[in-house]
């Protein structure tokens, strides 16, 4: 194993942490971290340090957290100062600038969760949960200046559950490339491993999420499809929708079973205190548990108990 590759390494949140700790582990010298700075959190909004700034220290490494990276002098001066040989990008949450790429004679290595080309961009876990895909992975690569385009170094897959979240994959995919990272430090150190061109034709994107993913268009999606983004959207936007001018949330449903053929997307049928919505394409979900606007969180059979639905009463 190749031993003592001086490193520069970028990263933030938890997804980041057993990479840094593999490398760690491998030997490397790591000689500078670099994370955003703290931020306010919880409802106290103190200022709470980043996972990956709580490991550094913790390690007895040191850390940088600058706001801006790009046009700032100080800071690459320090790096210039280091010369690292490789600069290791695990979820740093900043575009790395050109100044920055070119530094390091091994380049800098970005672990990113897709199986690339597919999935490009700031949120590749949830997407690809959310269109439904039954595989991922991760894929390391050598970082260019265009988002996620750099040739591929390794890749590893993983499967993905029917019923798993976008919540369920992070920690496994995060645990699965630190070794990754670490054999493709050692691939490009004795010139083992070959970088391959992306195929750009077949690129998908996956960018960041806002509230209105997780929007539920009835009209417009299968319930299968529904379904699919309830479970890519986890933890955050989640799965909602509108029942009589009021946000509805919908925390738990499933792939209906009753036809709703005569139904318009949205409409409601409650069947044996069970509740459903009409979809496209003829398709239903059963809502399982949902929680209307200022209300607590309730299964189906309690919120029909306490709830008058109108007749024609539609979500949307």
């Amino acid at each position: 194993m190749v031993r003592g590759v001086k490193l520069v390494f970028c990263g933030t949140p938890q997804f980041a942490v057993p990479t840094l700790e593999a490398l760690l582990a491998a030997g490397h010298d790591i000689s500078l971290v670099v994370t955003q700075p703290d931020r306010a959190a919880g409802r106290t909004q103190q200022l709470t340090p980043p996972p990956v700034k709580q490991t550094a220290l913790a390690a007895g490494l040191s850390v940088t957290q600058p706001e801006k990276i790009r046009n700032n002098a100080e800071f690459r001066r320090q790096l210039e100062a280091i010369s690292p040989e490789a600069i290791v990008v695990v979820a740093y949450g900043r575009i790395i600038p050109p100044w920055m790429l070119s530094l390091p004679r091994l380049g800098c290595v970005n672990l990113h969760a897709s199986l690339l080309p597919k999935y490009r961009g700031a949120a590749p876990i949830q997407w690809a949960v959310a269109m439904g895909e039954t595989v991922t992975g991760n894929t390391t690569m050598l970082l260019e200046e265009g988002l996620d385009t750099g040739p591929v170094l390794l890749q590893q897959t993983s499967p993905i559950a029917p019923e798993q979240t976008a919540s369920d994959l992070f920690g496994g995919l995060a645990q699965a490339g630190a070794p990754l990272v670490v054999e493709t430090l050692a691939g490009l150190a004795n010139g083992t491993i070959l970088a391959k061109p992306q195929e750009h034709s077949l690129a998908t994107h996956a960018p960041i999420l806002n509230r209105e993913d997780g929007r539920m268009e009835f009209a417009a999606r299968t319930a299968t499809e529904l379904k699919n983004r309830l479970r890519g959207f986890q933890p955050w936007p989640g799965a909602f929708t509108t029942l009589e001018g009021k946000k509805l949330i919908v925390h738990r449903m499933e792939v209906g079973e009753p036809s709703l053929r005569a139904a318009a997307p949205g409409q409601i049928r409650v069947e044996n205190q069970r509740l459903f919505a009409a979809c496209a394409q003829n398709t239903c979900l059963e809502l399982l548990e949902i929680q209307l606007e200022g209300k607590k969180r309730l299964t189906a059979a309690e919120f029909l108990r306490g709830t008058h639905l109108l007749p024609d009463a539609r979500l949307g």
